[in-house]
C-alpha cells in the first residue's frame, strides 16, 4: 500500500504543475501558417521541377486549416520573396495566437534552400524574423518549421536491424533561440525523397500522423510516429537500390505542444 499512495502522489504532483511543462493553447487562434511551395525553377539554375510537391502542398493546407491555423500557401517564389514574406510575419501582431508554422517546400543543400532564381536562402536568415528579437508577440510561443529538401547529395542504403543503436548526426549549427522546432525531412548531408505523383515521403507521413493523433499525443510523440513511418515504410524503387530516409527532428522547444 505504501509503493500505491507514493506512486499516486507523484502523479497527483505532476499533474498540479502540468501547465509548467505544458504551451498554453487558449488563444483565440491557433496562429499563422505559412506554406512556401517551390515547384518550377528558372531554366538558367539548372535545377529540375519538383513534381509531386502540389500534392504535399495541397495536403498540408488541408491539415493545418483542419489545425485551426489561418494558412498562407504561395508558390514558386525568388529568394528575395521568401525572405520578404518572413519578414512580412513579423510585422504582424500574433498576440491572440499560439504559435506559428512555416512549412518550406523546395530544393536545398546544409543550412537553407533556394529559391526559384537558385539563390540560396539561408534557414536562419528566416528564423530571424519570428525570434525573440524580430517578432515579439511570438515570444515563449512554439515556432514549428517543417523542410521538405535535400541537406546534400549522400544517399541512405539502409542497414540490417540488429538492434545496434546508430550514432546520430547532428546539425553543424544549432539557434540558441528558445521554442523553436526544426522538422526536417533528412539527415545532415543526405538526399530527401519526393514521390512525382504521391508526394514526399516526410511530407505525407507528417499530414497523416497529425491527422490520426494531433488530439492525443504531444508534438515530439508525433513526430517520433513520422520518423518510425519513414524509416520504416518507404524505399527507392529497386532500379535506385532502395534507398531509404531519416528525418531529423532538432527541439529547440522548452515545454509540451498539444494540438487542441
Amino acid at each position: 500500500s505504501c509503493y500505491k499512495c507514493s506512486r499516486q502522489k507523484r502523479v497527483f504532483t505532476f499533474a498540479d504543475g502540468e501547465d509548467k511543462y505544458r504551451y498554453k493553447m487558449d488563444y483565440p487562434c491557433m496562429g499563422t501558417c505559412v506554406i512556401i511551395n517551390i515547384k518550377n525553377f528558372d531554366l538558367k539554375t539548372g535545377l529540375e521541377t519538383r513534381n509531386g510537391t502540389d500534392v504535399d502542398a495541397a495536403e498540408l493546407e488541408k491539415t493545418f486549416s483542419k489545425l485551426g491555423y489561418k494558412v498562407t500557401l504561395v508558390h514558386d517564389q525568388t529568394a528575395d520573396q521568401i525572405v520578404d514574406l518572413l519578414r512580412d510575419v513579423s510585422t504582424q501582431d500574433h498576440s491572440n495566437s499560439g504559435s506559428f508554422v512555416c512549412v518550406l517546400l523546395s530544393r536545398g543543400d546544409e543550412g537553407g534552400i533556394y529559391g526559384t532564381d537558385g539563390s540560396f536562402v539561408n534557414l536562419d536568415e528566416l528564423t530571424k524574423f519570428v525570434d525573440g528579437n524580430g517578432c515579439r508577440s511570438l515570444v515563449g510561443k512554439p515556432k514549428l518549421l517543417f523542410i521538405q529538401a535535400a541537406r546534400g547529395n549522400k544517399l541512405d542504403d539502409g542497414t540490417l536491424s540488429e538492434g545496434d543503436s546508430m550514432d546520430g548526426q547532428t546539425p553543424s549549427r544549432i539557434p540558441v533561440e528558445a521554442d523553436f522546432l526544426y522538422a526536417y525531412s533528412t539527415t545532415p548531408g543526405f538526399n530527401a525523397w519526393r514521390d512525382t505523383q504521391n508526394g514526399s515521403w516526410f511530407m505525407q507521413s507528417l499530414c497523416e500522423m497529425l491527422r490520426r493523433f494531433s488530439g492525443q499525443l504531444e508534438l515530439m510523440q508525433i513526430m517520433t510516429r513520422v520518423n518510425n513511418k519513414v524509416a520504416l515504410e518507404y524505399k527507392t524503387t529497386p532500379g535506385r537500390s532502395g534507398k531509404r530516409q531519416m528525418p531529423c527532428i532538432v527541439s529547440l522547444l522548452t515545454k509540451e505542444f498539444y494540438f487542441p
